[in-house]
């Protein structure tokens, strides 16, 4: 059993936390919103604390999830900051899909302080979450690594140490590019398919067993036919991630040109009221032109 911190009790946040405690984790949490964090300590045993320093002052491991860079520091630094709580000797581990850049700053502040610091993000969604089931894409030492797998395993079916601090989020940053190509590809198919006058379910029992099959096929190809977008992973979150993408792709000289296009077919999505829908929604654009 160890005592641990969690931060951000959003979509993965809240689910993550819960299998901490249910493998006999001591967990204190902290959101933003507090009624979601009492509502969370209703269904498991954990402390509420007012801040992420008082949530991380006692722990071993401090976890956090948030929306982006700028949360990740505001959850952080500063006076009410989990650093100002996680004693010397304590690690951090982010599970934000954030940039490498903002991994590397937290990385250097916490080894001032003598805090263990791993990026951490995560691909699976909130089936993945709530399942237990995430892959986890880590960047840090080593030996800080090996410290806290076995606590990250509580709510992964693989964690894995890609490199030194910030490969995680280079990582995800590939896994988003191959899901933006992967999404586009199957989105055409399908409208293929059904503009052709096909069985789409045949369709895609056949084709599912031979060389394009993928996770994506698997689980979003039936409801794409069927116009269904109320689930998964949003637009507005991908948005988010396909920038991260791109800017880092600006500094290392990498060339994403079906991404950034990917990128703004989202855009059109957005503005289309699909905020929220699923990633898979791009074949609206293509049934409703």
């Amino acid at each position: 059993m160890t005592n641990v911190a969690f931060i951000g009790l959003g979509i993965m946040g809240y689910p993550m936390a819960g299998h901490l405690v249910a493998n006999g984790h001591e967990v204190a949490v902290y959101n933003r919103t507090r009624e979601k964090a009492e509502r969370w300590a209703e269904s498991h045993a954990g402390r509420v604390a007012a801040t992420p320093r008082e949530a991380a002052e006692g722990t071993e491991i401090t976890f956090s999830c948030v929306g982006n860079d700028d949360d990740l520091r505001s959850v952080v630094l500063g006076e009410d900051g989990l650093f100002a709580g996680l004693a010397k000797g304590g690690v951090f581990v982010d599970h934000t899909t954030a940039s490498a850049n903002v991994a590397r700053e937290l990385e250097a502040l916490g080894r001032e302080r003598g805090i263990g610091v791993i990026d951490a993000p995560v691909s699976g969604g909130q089936a993945g979450a709530e399942n237990g089931q995430l892959t986890v894409m880590c960047g840090g030492d080593s030996a800080v690594f090996e410290q806290v797998k076995p606590v990250i395993d509580s709510y992964a079916k693989a964690c894995s140490l890609i490199g030194g601090i910030g490969a995680g989020q280079l990582t995800k940053m590939v896994n988003q590019i191959c899901i933006a190509g992967l999404v586009q590809g199957l989105a055409e198919g399908m409208h293929f398919g059904m503009k052709a006058g096909l069985d789409m379910d045949k369709v895609i029992g056949a084709i599912s067993k031979g060389a394009a099959q993928s996770w994506q096929m698997d689980n979003r190809a039936g409801t794409m036919v069927e116009g269904k977008f109320n689930f998964g992973f949003p637009v507005d979150w991908m948005r988010k991630d396909l920038d991260i993408c791109v800017d880092e792709a600006r500094r290392n000289g990498a060339r994403l040109p079906v991404a950034a296009l990917v990128d703004q077919f989202y855009a059109h999505i957005q503005a289309r009221g699909g905020r929220r829908f699923d990633t898979s929604s791009l074949i609206h654009l293509l049934m409703n032109d």
